[in-house]
C-alpha cells in the first residue's frame, strides 16, 4: 500500500449507513455527492464511490446489545480501545471516569505526539472553556480529553481569525451569534482553509457534530438542509487536499440516515477515505476500534 505523507481525520457525528431509499434516507435524497451512499454491498467490501473515495460499512456496535452512543464510540474512535466493552454499555454524552481513563491512556493524539509526530485538532475552542481548570475541562467531549491528554494547545477565535483552525460550524455564522468577532465564511471557503493546513501536521483531526443534532430533530428537510451545507465543505477539502495526504471521513454511530426517528440506529457507519493507499486502507478495517490503529501504522 503506497504510504501517505500525513492524515486528516474528519469526524462526522451521527452518520450510518441505511437503506438507499430517497423517501426514508436524507443521504439519498439531499442531492449532493460525498455523502450519498450506495446500497449497502453485500459482501460488505469496499466499494469505489463516483467522486473518488473508497468506502465501507464499518460495525459500530462491537458485539454490545443497545444503540451505539457518542461517548462509547467517539472514545474507540479516537483510541482504538473498545470503549462499549470497557464501559460494559453504550454510553451517551460525554465520557464519564471509565472512558476518560482510557482516552488519557490511548488518544490518537496522545500515541501520535510520543512517537515524534505531529498532530492537531483542528476545532476553534471559545471562552470561558480557556478559563476553566483542567478538571472541568476533562468533563467536556471526547475530542477535547484526546487533545488534554496530548497535552496539546487548544485553538482560539483570533487562530479562526488567523485561518488556523475552524469552529464546530465551520461558517462563523454561530461565533458571530454569540458576541464573537469571528470571520464569515461559505462551506467552500471553509473547507479550503482545511486543505491548505494539512500539509502543517501529520495528523488532522476535525470534529462536526451538527450531523448529529439535527438527526435527532426527526426531520427529513432539515436533514437534507444539513448534508447540503456539509457537503459544500467536503467538496472543498477534498479538492484541496495535497496529493500526498490520505483524507478519512468516519462516523460513530447512525443516526441522520432514519429522520423518521429520534434515535441513534445499530445500521454500520461509513469509513470513506481518500488519497494514496485509501483503498487498502478501507478494505483492512470493519470495525471501529481498528481505525485508529491503521492510522498510527501508516503514518512515517
Amino acid at each position: 500500500m503506497t504510504a501517505p505523507a500525513r492524515v486528516g481525520l474528519l469526524f462526522v457525528d451521527g452518520i450510518g449507513w441505511g437503506p438507499d431509499d430517497p423517501a426514508v434516507n436524507p443521504l439519498s435524497s439531499y442531492g449532493g455527492r460525498i455523502l450519498r451512499l450506495p446500497e449497502l454491498p453485500d459482501d460488505e467490501d469496499a466499494v469505489r464511490l463516483d467522486h473518488g473515495a473508497w468506502a465501507r460499512p464499518i460495525d459500530a456496535c462491537l458485539g454490545v446489545p443497545g444503540l451505539p452512543q457518542s461517548a462509547t464510540g467517539q472514545t474507540t474512535l479516537l483510541t482504538g480501545v473498545n470503549a462499549q466493552e470497557v464501559q460494559g454499555r453504550h454510553l451517551s454524552g460525554f465520557p464519564g471516569p471509565t472512558l476518560r481513563a482510557v482516552l488519557l491512556e490511548h488518544s490518537i493524539l496522545k500515541q501520535l505526539r510520543e512517537a515524534g509526530r505531529r498532530p492537531v485538532f483542528f476545532n476553534t475552542f471559545r471562552a470561558p472553556f480557556f478559563d476553566w481548570p483542567r478538571d472541568r475541562q476533562l468533563r467536556m467531549s471526547a475530542t477535547t480529553v484526546a487533545n488534554l491528554a496530548a497535552d496539546l494547545p487548544f485553538f482560539d477565535v483570533p487562530d479562526m481569525v488567523a485561518g488556523r483552525s475552524l469552529y464546530q460550524e465551520f461558517t462563523g455564522h454561530d461565533l458571530r451569534g454569540l458576541g464573537f468577532d469571528a470571520p464569515l465564511y461559505s462551506p467552500t471557503e471553509a473547507g479550503r482553509i482545511l486543505a491548505r493546513n494539512l500539509p502543517e501536521y501529520d495528523f488532522l483531526l476535525y470534529e462536526y457534530f451538527r450531523t448529529d443534532k439535527v438527526g435527532h430533530a426527526a426531520n427529513h428537510a432539515a436533514a437534507e438542509r444539513e448534508l447540503t451545507h456539509l457537503d459544500e465543505f467536503l467538496t472543498a477539502v477534498v479538492a484541496g487536499r495535497p496529493a500526498d495526504t490520505l483524507l478519512v471521513l468516519c462516523s460513530d454511530h447512525g443516526n441522520l440516515e432514519t429522520p423518521a426517528v429520534k434515535t441513534h440506529t445499530r445500521n454500520p457507519i461509513p469509513l470513506m477515505a481518500w488519497g494514496p493507499g485509501a483503498e487498502a486502507f478501507v478494505s483492512d478495517i470493519t470495525r471501529l476500534d481498528q481505525v485508529t490503529p491503521a492510522i498510527i501504522t501508516l503514518l512515517p
